[in-house]
């Protein structure tokens, strides 16, 4: 018997229009691959877990978002990562998704390694590096959103550098202002860079 949360349902109610249908074919699919999973609310967000978290699906204004919890043991590191929370970037309709099978390969993974224990490798310490120098352009952006720059302010040293070398790394233009714009969105949240993948 599928078992739903009640808040699970009210996230769905309340997201907007062209969220709905995204999040209750979402949810849909992984109770169809992963009968025993357990859904539950977790950062505000649907949260669906599996001998450990299995992966999350949320909706905002303009767009949705899923992220597998152990995505880098699945997918490596993806562009898609760089637009939106989770691995396949902003989702405004069903044709944003991979394919049904596609997504229960995913789910199938995702499963395999929580049911074996699989932990996501935590990076290796390295010696302390100096700070890096701070870009004029973000600098410039944390200047005009003080919320973002107290945040980045209070950050620890490692925290700014992730920000820094994710944004100085950026090739194009076009891929630098995405990330700022992320940056400072998860700044005003007060997460660091890598928060999606704290205590995997």
């Amino acid at each position: 018997m599928i078992k739903k949360d009640k808040r699970v349902d009210a996230y769905i109610a309340n997201a907007a229009d062209f969220a709905k249908p995204i999040l209750t074919h979402l949810r849909a699919l992984v109770h169809a691959t992963c009968p025993d999973v357990e859904e539950t609310i977790k950062w505000q967000h649907a949260t669906f877990m599996h001998k450990g978290m299995l992966c999350g699906m949320a909706a905002f204004k303009a767009h949705c978002a899923v992220g597998f919890w152990k995505g880098k043991l699945i997918f490596g590191s993806t562009e898609k990562e760089n637009e939106a929370m989770g691995q396949f970037g902003r989702i405004t309709s069903l044709k944003d998704l991979p394919n049904d099978a596609v997504l229960i390969g995913y789910l199938k993974k995702a499963m395999a390694l929580n049911e074996s224990g699989t932990k996501t490798p935590r990076p290796t310490k390295a010696a302390v590096k100096k700070p890096l120098p701070m870009p004029d352009f973000f600098q410039e952006a944390l200047r005009k959103n003080k919320k973002a720059g107290a945040a980045f302010d209070a950050f620890s040293p490692s925290h700014r550098r992730e920000y820094v070398e994710w944004l100085t790394e950026a090739k194009r233009e076009e891929t630098r202002q995405k990330r700022l714009a992320t940056t400072l969105q998860w700044l005003t949240e007060g997460k660091p860079r890598n928060w999606k993948y704290a205590n995997c």
